[in-house]
């Protein structure tokens, strides 16, 4: 009886399993190729949040230039940079957009105001378009992108960085 209870006792534990080392490391390179592709992306949150309101205040620059001239109407857009939110009104529309996440205004350029940091700027879109360009700086941490609008063919484009 003796050897028969040592021979259960050994097979109990040679059944017990656990990982081999290959399947360890296999398993650590999966999560560190995983790791490596994902947290790009994560760094780069903040630069998206940016660029992308760089994107829509272009875009909404574009659109009041284009629908002043074809519904011969006067947009006037205003540019609060103390609450870091703009907006534009007509006749018969009117919408409002606040900056998001923490992307701030770092100053605007009107050649006629020169660089205005605080305040709330008011620009007027005649149907022939406004009278004079638009630069504007967007700021978020230590990134910064700049939208820079052509008062002459109504286009806006935006610049990773600070230009003037």
């Amino acid at each position: 009886m003796d050897m028969l209870h040592k021979n259960n006792s050994c097979k109990k534990i040679s059944s017990l399993t656990g990982f081999t080392l290959i399947e360890l490391i296999i398993v650590i390179f999966v999560i560190s190729i995983t790791t490596a592709l994902i947290m790009p992306s994560l760094w780069n949150m903040g630069d998206r949040a940016l660029k992308s309101e760089a994107n829509r205040i272009g875009n909404t620059l574009r659109y009041i230039y284009d629908e002043a001239a074809g519904k011969k109407q006067t947009y006037v857009l205003i540019f609060d940079l103390d609450s870091d939110a703009w907006k534009f009104e007509s006749k018969i529309e009117s919408r409002s957009f606040k900056l998001k996440d923490t992307v701030m205004f770092k100053d605007l350029l009107v050649p006629s105001l020169g660089k205005v940091s605080s305040g709330e700027i008011k620009l007027i879109f005649y149907p022939a378009g406004p009278e004079e360009s638009i630069t504007l700086h967007l700021i978020k941490d230590t990134a910064e992108y700049t939208v820079i609008f052509n008062h002459l063919n109504g286009r806006a484009k935006v610049y990773e960085g600070y230009i003037e």
